[in-house]
């Protein structure tokens, strides 16, 4: 499928709306499915895809729904893909990203704006519950990473954003990096020198770049909340986290009064929520004072019980919604792997 061999394309569309299949007036992320088939647009990009680096929140929703059986997880993979046209969990409304290699190029795509060509590998930054795609083979699947390795292919908008693999860092440490770029990157936006921040979640891969970002800013003071004795033992190991604290984030009680100890009553002027699982609100919004900022990056998060909730109790807390996407958000996050020892040797470990 080299650039240019497809004898016809179809007509542009930058937001992907003509492959909405089902109710008009959809975008593709709202849609109950999407049409992943050939030829492109001539606006689109095509990419033979290498790997699925599936939402946590939504690897887990599945993987449970499965007891864990690999076998019942592909075949869980295959069906919803299949059934879709994107890998879009139903039950957390996450996706997650790919990595790949373009194997066409539309005349109209805008290459000005967005160089690539034929042969680029990439790393897509739009979700997959946007992303049209088609697996013809699941290869092997990675639990303990949430990576799904595929032979298929998807389809960029215009409009979609991406990343080209970078040369300096293997293409599995890469991908998780990317996928939670826009966490560090909004954390670069939120927090102030001197600040209290506390990251519950702390442990993961969002977790620990975003305990390192807020680390940067002089003065601050970070705080992880994990619940795995892993995930703290590994935040334990870290420099720029001066406070760990185990505990189960869906108890919000213990989660304020640890957080209170730790802070000597102060709370935190920033709360940044990355885990996997639901109800996790009300621990967040008990560990922030007043007139802070509670920042929802996690897909398990209930908006509605987010500010239903931090009504219910008087805070009068600013919720924020994450927004995966954030201007230089890909350079910002593998930066971070280049100045840090210790992210590159604990995502490498991991994920290599």
């Amino acid at each position: 499928m080299a650039g240019g061999s497809s004898p016809a394309f179809r007509p542009g569309d930058p937001l992907g709306i003509r492959r909405v299949l089902g109710r008009a007036g959809l975008l593709p992320q709202q849609a109950d499915a999407v049409d992943p088939s050939l030829p492109i647009a001539e606006d689109e990009l095509l990419v033979e895809v290498e790997s699925l680096n599936i939402d946590s929140a939504s690897f887990k929703q599945i993987s449970d729904s499965c007891s864990g059986d690999v076998k019942k997880i592909e075949e869980a993979i295959l069906g919803l893909v299949a059934r879709r046209g994107k890998q879009h969990n139903p039950v957390t409304g996450s996706g997650g990203m790919f990595i790949g290699r373009v194997a066409q190029v539309g005349p109209k795509f805008p290459v000005q704006q967005k160089p690539v060509k034929v042969g680029d590998r990439i790393a897509s930054l739009v979700s997959l519950s946007l992303t049209p795609l088609s697996i013809r083979k699941i290869v092997k699947i990675h639990p303990e990473i949430d990576r799904v390795d595929i032979e298929g292919h998807a389809i960029l908008f215009a409009s979609g954003i991406f990343a080209k693999l970078p040369t300096d860092l293997p293409d599995t440490v890469a991908l998780a990096v990317l996928d939670v770029a826009g966490a560090p990157a909004q954390t670069r936006k939120l927090v102030h020198p001197g600040q209290t921040v506390v990251v519950v979640g702390g442990g993961g891969k969002s977790g620990v770049l975003c305990l390192y970002e807020a680390k940067r800013k002089p003065g601050v003071r970070t705080v992880a909340v994990d619940y795995s004795q892993e995930g703290i033992q590994r935040l334990q190991s870290l420099p720029f986290v001066d406070h760990v604290i185990q505990a189960d984030a869906r108890n919000a009680v213990e989660v304020m009064e640890k957080v209170r100890a730790a802070t000597g009553g102060h709370l935190a002027e920033v709360v940044i929520n990355v885990a996997n699982i639901p109800e996790t609100e009300m621990s967040c919004v008990l560990s922030c004072r007043s007139g802070g900022i509670v920042y929802f990056f996690s897909m398990a998060t209930s908006f509605t019980r987010a500010a239903l909730g931090a009504e219910g109790v008087g805070a009068d807390v600013d919720l924020r919604i994450g927004n995966g996407y954030t201007e230089g958000h890909a350079e910002l996050a593998l930066g971070l792997l280049r100045e840090s020892p210790e992210l590159r040797k604990l995502f490498t470990e991991t994920y290599c």
